[in-house]
């Protein structure tokens, strides 16, 4: 075995979002590009001397062969151990949880999230700190600016790994446990969820589907939910993780998820489903004929945490992201605990959750999760919506009901723009920027501005400072619109804009969503010019 330093040349478009690096999976198949992430991480972190990590990722085409990269590259770079989950698979909260269970250094994890996968779609890797949660901005910052500057990258001339044995084995001088994927994450399940009490839930005859996307999910479902639960089965369907996610969009959402709507929609659909995404840290809550809306389902899972042993005492704190409904607020007002309202990003949440300040984050992109991992967690929401089911004894749809009747109901929607030309988005938000502070008291169609702003947020824990994180434009009568470009895609922008209507308890609950957000919706294009601007008024993707 030799330790080989290779020359390289930087790159300029490297740099990682809120959500890693991602690109077109040919792009990170060009020579040396994957290295240049990998080792300008190692060198942002002070090197790998002595140090562990975990190393998996979603099954997407190119998973394997990165993993191999990565796993010569730690050795060269001196780990001494990584820990990788058999077929090189594992959800993202499994790998947060590994590394906060096994004390690791960090980890890679190789994921394009909810996005397409296959040679022709995308790709993505990031690097997960000691937390276990996403590298915080300023480390993100550092291995983007080493993906500029670098000249070399350190491998070695190891022969590949068969990751389908479990066990541990010696790289050279670096161990490689392989393990399997579902196990710690199983046995950290059972400390949060009465098992017990969804076995009698599934044993009364109450019935379930799991769409796991053909993604990473698909296993640990099918161990949970029909191996140890006892959901009859072919409860989970789509579970075989594929490298292409068998030629579909693995985001959980009523339009790539459809399959599972139709089902949910009929008359005698199942009592309750659910979908989670490429690399399991999202999920889509739908009961027969009742649609949950991520930011109603935080609101939810908050208000009724309490009923699941894991959080039996009360929960410290919720936070949920800006353009996230004020659903949670309302919850944490009634319970008497603080809420947080955060840009969009996981990371935000991690000083928040290590700080005990709160116990379930949130975000409208259909991510929920706890202070039991540093990721979002989709099978985890699925389990807990389960508990609460249980306990409650009451369908999704009556449920939602009671909820609304407690809390009053913000009205929700999110349209995206997809593949829209940069500088037009770009123009769009600037100009929102620029008049701003003229909005307040402006009328606009049959409503009036009341607030407008350009959303900063200031980290109670380290006090860093994240600006320019999206316009929110507040009118009267308890509306509100947010515009934002998101950093999820690979292609063009994507401009996101978020509408809110708030409706009281002794309100009718019945009306149509898009009835609802009608006046909020004209206000929002109206100000923004949005039709001129994008050349386009209807959004490619509606939730």
């Amino acid at each position: 075995m030799s330790i080989q330093e290779v020359a390289t040349e930087p790159f300029d478009d490297q740099k990682p979002g809120t959500s890693g690096l991602r690109k077109k999976t040919r792009v990170f198949m060009q020579e040396r590009y994957l290295e240049n992430f990998v080792q300008s991480t190692f060198n942002a972190i002070g090197g790998g001397s002595g140090k562990t990590f975990v190393v998996s990722g979603d099954g997407r085409f190119l998973n394997d062969t990165a993993i191999q990269t990565i796993l010569k590259m730690a050795l060269a770079n001196g780990a001494s151990k990584v820990i990788v989950g058999k077929g090189g698979l594992l959800s993202t909260p499994a790998v947060s949880h590994l590394i906060r269970l096994n004390k690791t250094d960090g980890g890679f994890v190789l994921s394009a999230s909810h996005n397409p996968g296959g040679i022709d779609e995308d790709f993505g890797i990031k690097f997960n700190t000691s937390n276990g949660g996403p590298a915080p901005e300023a480390l993100t910052e550092k291995i983007f600016q080493n993906t500029k500057s670098i000249s070399s990258y350190n491998t070695s001339d190891v022969a590949d790994i068969n990751l389908e044995i479990a066990g541990t084995t010696k790289l050279e001088g670096m161990a490689v446990e392989i393990i399997d994927p579902v196990a710690n994450y199983m046995e950290l399940m059972r400390t949060l969820f009465d098992f017990d009490a969804i076995r009698n839930l599934f044993s009364s005859g109450f019935s379930m589907r799991f769409d796991a996307m053909h993604a990473i999910t698909g296993p640990y479902a099918k161990a949970i939910l029909e191996g140890e639960l006892g959901a009859a089965e072919g409860t989970v369907v789509n579970g075989i993780p594929s490298p292409d996610f068998g030629g579909g969009h693995p985001d959980p959402n009523p339009i790539w998820a459809k399959d599972l709507m139709s089902v949910m929609m009929q008359d005698d659909g199942p009592d309750f489903g659910a979908a989670s995404d490429g690399d399991g840290d999202r999920n889509m809550i739908v009961g027969r004929q009742a649609y949950v809306t991520p930011s109603d389902s935080l609101a939810v899972l908050a208000a009724n945490a309490h009923l699941a042993p894991g959080y039996a005492k009360g929960i410290a704190g919720i936070a949920r992201s800006m353009p996230t409904s004020g659903a949670a607020d309302l919850v944490a007002r009634k319970l008497g605990i603080e809420i947080f309202e955060t840009p969009t990003g996981w990371k935000f949440f991690g000083n928040l959750l290590d700080a005990g300040k709160v116990s379930i984050c949130g975000e409208e992109s259909a991510g929920t999760g706890s202070d039991h991992v540093r990721e979002k967690d989709g099978l985890w929401a699925v389990l807990l919506w389960l508990n609460i089911l249980a306990v409650r004894k009451m369908s999704v749809a009556d449920l939602m009901k009671d909820h609304w009747a407690t809390y009053g109901r913000n009205y929700y929607s999110r349209h995206d723009f997809e593949a829209v030309p940069t500088e037009n988005a770009d123009q769009l938000m600037q100009n929102l920027r620029d008049k701003q502070e003229s909005l307040p008291g402006t009328k606009i169609g049959s409503t009036t501005v009341e607030f407008a702003d350009d959303f900063s947020y200031q980290d109670p824990i380290d006090n860093s400072v994240s600006a320019h994180q999206g316009i929110r434009i507040g009118f009267a009568g308890g509306g509100r619109a947010v515009f934002r470009l998101s950093g999820t895609g690979t292609e063009g922008a994507t401009l996101r804009l978020y509408l809110e209507q708030y409706v009281p308890a002794s309100s009718d609950m019945s009306i149509e969503t898009a009835v609802a957000l009608k006046e909020v919706q004209a206000a929002a294009h109206e100000v923004s010019n949005l039709a001129a601007l994008l050349g386009r008024s209807e959004p490619d993707v509606v939730t």
